[in-house]
């Protein structure tokens, strides 16, 4: 059917900001997020920085009764941005059918806390009865399902149409984003709530990613200038938090209601490279793949882009990757196009981050300028594309291109551009 996708509505809860207008502002003004990390004792750790949220409550911002109890730290930021979304979209209960309407987010499969855990295993005694588990109530098993925060948002609009929930690492509220799309193009629902939220600042993620030798641990005393993508000191990334939610309807209805229009979604990509599970292919390969099909699917040609809003997420091996990719696929192109990574300011947000650069797309196509890349000190001349070196650029961006890649090797590619009635 292929009918028109356009975003209406945008939310967010983040490092840089607790709602989505001061998430834009700090990105445009080059401001980091990234400090040490207060949610948990970091004594004797060799990372102890991440991109935090900061004094966010959820009940300050979403009324009781849409249910919030059983949220774990990533749900509660996952259904304020949806709040955020919904109110800047002007939807509620009565806008659409329950039925047209679905949900779709991206989010780690939550896990008991192990301090949790320790507690049970305390009580339980040698003969392993089952009673010790007693002084915890049954509900307590649904605030580890991962569908909780995403059906907390479909209370909040009644919805009874499609729901998704995609746990595909750092790039799974981009595929939450291409699958929303997807099944508004085909018919299948009008409107959907579409991106993802993710918290992997626990004592345990911060230590096995350090183990992976994923982290870099060489700015503790200097927190802000530790992400710096592209950037020739690069040595790792840094765990960031948050959610991200945006608002997706189909074209006809949006018009119908008057909703105002910030972005089209106009093309959608995946791929796996099958290669290792931590790293890139040197090649570039798999991410080639994303970028063409989005382009190709959005009906344009590499030379439309105008700006690419990159993974980036300051590790060496990947950033090489993804501009090697980026030079294969556009060409003398590539040193045209603006290319910025939010994860310079925020940390990497896993799950939510591509959300993240979605929101960074639709900010710099409305505003007409594109954040920076922050940290850029060093030149790394293996790579040598314009990366917006440290400060916002004004530049008329009328197409943009998301990338998102994960462990395990999945890529998603996603095209943004400006609405135009007649495309």
């Amino acid at each position: 059917m292929n009918r028109r996708v356009v975003v209406t509505g945008v939310g967010a809860v983040t490092p840089l900001g607790n709602d989505a207008p001061s998430t834009w502002q700090a990105l445009t003004e080059g401001r980091s997020g990234v400090g040490q990390l207060t949610s948990i004792d970091t004594t004797g750790f060799e990372v102890t920085i991440a991109g935090e949220v900061k004094d966010f409550d959820l009940a300050e911002v979403v009324p009781g009764s849409v249910g919030l109890r059983h949220l774990l730290r990533p749900g509660t930021f996952g259904v304020g941005a949806a709040w955020e979304a919904l109110r800047d979209a002007g939807v509620d209960k009565q806008t659409y059918d329950g039925a047209d309407v679905g949900v779709a987010m991206g989010g780690c499969v939550d896990r008991p806390d192990l301090q949790w855990l320790v507690d049970v295993g305390a009580l339980r005694d040698e003969t392993g009865r089952a009673d010790a588990f007693t002084p915890y109530p049954p509900s307590d098993a649904l605030a580890y399902s991962q569908n909780i925060a995403a059906a907390t948002m479909a209370r909040m609009l009644d919805a009874t149409g499609p729901m998704l929930g995609l746990s595909t690492a750092c790039s799974s509220s981009g595929h939450a984003v291409g699958e929303a799309f997807r099944l508004l193009q085909e018919g299948d629902a009008t409107l959907m709530l579409a991106g993802g939220y993710d918290a992997l600042t626990t004592w345990l993620d911060v230590v096995c990613f350090n183990l992976l030798g994923a982290l870099t641990k060489d700015f503790n005393d200097d927190p802000q200038r530790a992400s710096r993508p592209f950037d020739g000191d690069r040595t790792g990334f840094v765990l960031g938090e948050g959610g991200v939610v945006l608002v997706l309807e189909e074209l006809e209805a949006a018009r119908e209601r008057g909703a105002t229009i910030l972005a089209e979604i106009l093309g959608y990509s995946t791929s796996l490279n099958a290669w290792r599970m931590t790293d890139s292919p040197p090649d570039g390969s798999g991410a080639i793949e994303s970028m063409q099909g989005a382009i190709a699917d959005a009906g344009l040609e590499p030379a439309d882009i105008d700006y690419i809003v990159a993974h980036g997420t300051s590790t060496p091996g990947n950033d090489l990757s993804e501009t090697t990719a980026i030079k294969k696929v556009f060409g003398d192109h590539a040193e045209r196009v603006l290319i910025s990574s939010p994860k310079s300011m925020a940390g990497h947000l896993t799950a939510a981050a591509a959300s993240l650069s979605l929101l960074t797309a639709i900010g710099a196509i409305n505003h007409g300028l594109v954040p920076p890349t922050i940290n850029q000190e060093t030149p790394d001349r293996r790579l040598g594309l314009d990366y917006v070196a440290n400060q916002a650029r004004e530049k008329d961006v009328r197409h943009a291109l998301i990338n998102a890649f994960a462990f395990g090797g999945t890529n998603v590619g996603l095209v943004v551009g400006r609405y135009e009635e007649e495309r």
